[in-house]
């Protein structure tokens, strides 16, 4: 049985839907250690259709000389969640699965271990559907006091916190375990 890895950066009153937030903190060496930590155990990349249509160009260009991580994000299969979509063109490696259905979901992570970033409609149906093993935080310390929040519409969401890391640069690493 696999299991679902998401990883948000999001601010301290939980938003996360703009990640132009994050460019005065810069990102630490640290931070890409953790998050190669997370997607090396990863075979597969879970994506809403927002994300994947912001993230297939900024992607799909780079190279290792350019980001560590683009062999991850290149090369990994790419399972973009839509309704909307009949194919995902423009990403080496990617594949539509439809529209979120739990079982879907389920059936894929019966046999993949699963990296999502972003994807925010998507991470809070998981979460509600108790189908998310492992929710990384990067926490990043601004109020932004607007843009849409990652709990939105959850309730009754028992999370056990496994880790916790603090960077140079004042971003908050929080690990949480699903209890269900």
């Amino acid at each position: 049985m696999g299991k679902i890895h998401v990883h948000e950066f999001i601010t301290l009153d939980g938003s996360f839907e703009n990640p132009a937030f994050t460019m005065p903190y810069g990102f630490t060496d640290r931070m890409g250690e953790v998050l190669g930590g997370i997607t090396g155990s990863c075979d597969g990349i879970l994506l809403g259709r927002n994300t994947f249509e912001m993230f297939g160009p900024a992607w799909s260009e780079r190279s290792v000389d350019d980001d560590p991580g683009a062999p991850f994000f290149n090369d990994t299969t790419k399972y973009v969640v839509s309704s909307t979509l009949d194919e995902a063109t423009g990403w080496q490696n990617s594949e539509v699965v439809g529209g979120y259905d739990p079982d879907k979901i389920r059936e894929l992570k019966s046999s993949h271990d699963l990296y999502i970033s972003g994807s925010g409609t998507l991470v809070r149906a998981l979460l509600r559907d108790r189908l998310v093993d492992e929710l990384h935080l990067l926490v990043y310390p601004v109020v932004l006091g607007s843009g849409a929040r990652l709990f939105d519409g959850l309730a009754d969401l028992p999370l056990t916190l496994v880790g916790t890391e603090s960077f140079d640069n004042g971003v908050v690493h929080l690990s949480y375990a699903s209890t269900a």
